[in-house]
Parts: C-alpha cells; sequence; structure tokens
C-alpha cells in the first residue's frame, strides 16, 4: 500500500476525526472520517453519517466525495462524485482498501 493508499486518520489516540457536512436542504450531518486515498490521480474522501452519540446511522452505508485542498491556504473542500461509472471505480478501490487491512 503506498503512502497515498493509507488508512486516515491515524493519530497516536486513535481518536476519530469528525466533520459536520452541510446539505442542500439546510440540514447538517455529521460524519466520522474513515480515509482518505488516491484513485486515478484524485483524492477522495469517506465519510461515516454519525448520531448525537457518534454512532454510525449506518454501518453499510458510507458517503465517498471527491477530496481538494485549497493550495494556499490548505482548507479541504468536498465535491460530489461526477459519474456512476466514477462512483463505481472508486467504490471499487475503497473496497479494496478495505480488505487489505
Amino acid at each position: 500500500m503506498s503512502k497515498n493508499e493509507e488508512i486516515f486518520p491515524i493519530d497516536e489516540n486513535d481518536t476519530d476525526i469528525m466533520v459536520t457536512l452541510d446539505m442542500d436542504d439546510g440540514s447538517q450531518l455529521d460524519c466520522e472520517i474513515l480515509t482518505i486515498f488516491d484513485c486515478d490521480d484524485q483524492d477522495y474522501i469517506v465519510l461515516m453519517p454519525v448520531d448525537d452519540n457518534g454512532e454510525p446511522l449506518n454501518d453499510e452505508e458510507a458517503l465517498i466525495y471527491r477530496y481538494f485542498e485549497d493550495e494556499e491556504t490548505g482548507e479541504p473542500y468536498l465535491d460530489n462524485i461526477q459519474s456512476d461509472e466514477e462512483y463505481e471505480k472508486v467504490g471499487k478501490r475503497f473496497d479494496e482498501i478495505q480488505d487489505e487491512v
């Protein structure tokens, strides 16, 4: 597994890193970052929606987005995957990464 394919986040305390997504309908969704990985020179992030106690809402359904960082500020941002073909390719790569762990 190359450096870009390592499972993140990993820290010395093994704490979960959380993000809050602003949804199109104006609601917010708290998520745990499961991993950030590279597929065909594009970074992707996998998020698990969680409840108020940090428990997964559904263990079977993770959210996958394109992941970018602003080159000047380092600020992260997400973008939707644009096609079913891209989603299938990225989903397959995520499954391979999970099998390696």
